[in-house]
């Protein structure tokens, strides 16, 4: 699905002596994801950190999306894999484990095949690291968005979009918790949840 984010003004920047340094919290706070009562979500202060440019901002929203999409899919998968899993051997093992007692033994370089195909296309997204600064993205790269949508769900109108980005982020976010706390449960109890 791809929800792109729709554009916008140019990037917020401080006001006072040096008017072009780029303030990433204000930045952060225009965009989709930012609902009562929590407000913006930055818990590990991210953003709050000194010297964070706009591709760096850019940069942590395209991996807040990237893990909120990825957690939704495992808070799934998690329970599901107890009690259906045609290739895992896993003789009734926590969801944790099954993973580990696959008999195909071809089966996880395949996977990581599959994930480094799928990864070299999100390189591109990235500034030019020679010369310019790391792990920040472009700046006419919109976050999260994969140029996937073949049913056609993307709202074309922009605040129904920034909703519906909300959803998904605030979605993934209540997803990473709680995908989090399926695996603490079974490595605490070593034993199945579902």
């Amino acid at each position: 699905l791809s929800l792109t984010a729709p554009r916008s003004a140019p990037a917020p920047r401080m006001q006072g002596s040096d008017a072009t340094t780029f303030d990433a919290t204000t930045y952060m706070k225009t965009l989709p994801g930012v609902t009562a009562p929590l407000g913006y979500f930055d818990p590990a202060g991210f953003m709050a950190a000194d010297g964070v440019t706009e591709g760096k901002a850019r940069f942590y929203r395209e991996v807040e999306i990237k893990h909120a999409r990825l957690a939704m899919l495992a808070a799934v998968g998690f329970p599901l894999a107890e009690q259906f899993h045609p290739l895992f051997n896993s003789d009734d093992a926590p969801s944790y484990l099954a993973f580990q007692q696959t008999p195909l033994q071809t089966f996880w370089p395949a996977v990581i095949m599959a994930i480094s195909v799928l990864e070299t296309f999100s390189v591109f997204t990235f500034e030019n690291p020679a010369g310019g600064e790391p792990w920040a993205i472009s700046k006419d790269h919109a976050a999260g968005d994969l140029g996937f949508d073949p049913l056609g769900l993307k709202p074309d109108n922009a605040a129904e979009l920034a909703e519906l980005q909300t959803k998904e982020l605030n979605n993934g976010r209540l997803a990473m918790i709680g995908i989090a706390g399926m695996v603490v449960q079974e490595l605490v109890s070593s034993s199945k949840l579902f």
